[in-house]
């Protein structure tokens, strides 16, 4: 594992701050709590696009423009024993997701099998997080959510489908699951943002602008992205030479099952704007899917065959100077192993926010290691 020079804050004092923000700002406690679990998760796994570095423009800064309720009344619009469609009220996204998992879980538990979609929400945080709900109860976790455009389609340069990310979660029979949590796009939002914040560029051949032009610098191309200047390039990249046309086709296929299977909105509808070019909530859709191994040869079973192929394939021949093969999950332990007695590392902006916000909340009893 690297050796990291930023400061490092204590996982409880994280957690403890964040949660009493959110309660400030409006939300329930346990609500609160959940959705400060959510952004740790991502920091734990080494997934910093979608941590705490999240935690005041996507969240806090919503909320106190009106476009995020704070408290999320989630109505179930159509339920059957096998599936549901939950509406969020433009409440927050991994409130409702919770519910939805643990609708999935439930129903699987019964039947087999359980799937649940979900309109008018927000953003829902690591998309891995609700697919390793599945894996803690045995089962297999799919999900996937639509987003405001940013990937232009093959041989486009306009931004229509979102970074759509399409998610599996497998148990095993090792200390952690097979969980592939990645964007349909070759880079996603949250990575451009990360960049941004320690001053580096975009690799070449990520992002398009409307003239065709390949765009490397992080801070112009938020802002590009943003005034719809500016495209993400799908899975696989630019045109067809890498199979670009494969990301394409697969953040198509989440944008339709986010949003037909509870008619919600797609495309550029999910901009946040309204015909007036004012702010508005984001109308986000989500589905989930949770299958119980146990419905087939059994849990045991299923996670032995699981943990064989993923050893297999780590102990296959390794390319020339290569030391070691992943499979997916592995890496988000072992940054887990390193981080859980040392602390979430934050960045100086994510100091600044943090900071920021205690004051403007008058969390007085709060004060950051980063301070000294």
């Amino acid at each position: 594992m690297e050796q990291d020079n930023r400061p490092y804050m204590p996982w409880q004092l994280a957690d403890d701050f964040m949660t009493e923000a959110f309660v400030r700002l409006g939300l329930p406690r346990e609500d609160a709590r959940l959705c400060s679990d959510v952004l740790l998760e991502s920091d734990r796994r080494g997934i910093e696009s979608h941590g705490c570095n999240r935690f005041k423009p996507i969240y806090v800064d919503r909320i106190k423009k009106g476009i995020l309720n704070p408290v999320t009344k989630i109505d179930i619009l159509k339920e059957t024993p096998t599936t549901a469609v939950l509406d969020a009220n433009d409440g927050m996204g991994m409130v409702a997701s919770k519910k939805a998992m643990d609708m999935c879980i439930e129903k699987a538990r019964q039947y087999g099998m359980g799937m649940v979609a979900v309109r008018n929400s927000s953003h829902y945080g690591i998309a891995g997080y609700w697919a390793t709900m599945a894996t803690k109860e045995n089962m297999i976790g799919i999900t996937g959510t639509n987003a405001r455009p940013s990937i232009a389609p093959t041989f486009g340069v306009e931004n229509m489908l979102g970074t759509n990310p399409l998610t599996f979660g497998m148990p095993t029979d090792e200390p952690f699951p097979f969980v592939l949590d990645c964007a349909t796009s070759i880079i996603q939002n949250g990575k451009i943002e990360y960049y941004e914040r320690i001053g580096q560029d975009v690799p070449a051949g990520m992002v398009i602008g409307r003239d065709g032009s390949e765009m490397t610098d992080s801070a112009q191309i938020l802002k590009d992205i943003r005034s719809q200047k500016a495209a993400l390039a799908p899975l696989g990249g630019l045109g067809t030479l890498f199979a670009g046309y494969k990301g394409y086709g697969y953040a198509t296929v989440v944008e339709i099952l986010s949003a037909a299977l509870q008619s919600g909105i797609f495309l550029k509808d999910l901009e946040g704007k309204d015909e007036n070019g004012n702010i508005r909530p984001y109308h986000l859709g989500h589905f989930f899917i949770a299958i119980d191994t146990e419905a087939f040869m059994g849990a045991d079973a299923f996670k032995k065959t699981c943990g064989d192929i993923l050893r297999g394939l780590r102990a296959s021949e390794k390319a020339p100077g290569q030391s070691r093969i992943y499979t997916a999950g592995e890496k988000e332990y072992e940054t887990w192993l390193y981080r859980k007695d040392r602390g979430v590392p934050v960045t100086e902006a994510v100091q600044k926010e943090f900071i920021q916000i205690r004051d403007e909340l008058g969390l007085t009893q709060f004060h950051f290691p980063f301070e000294d």
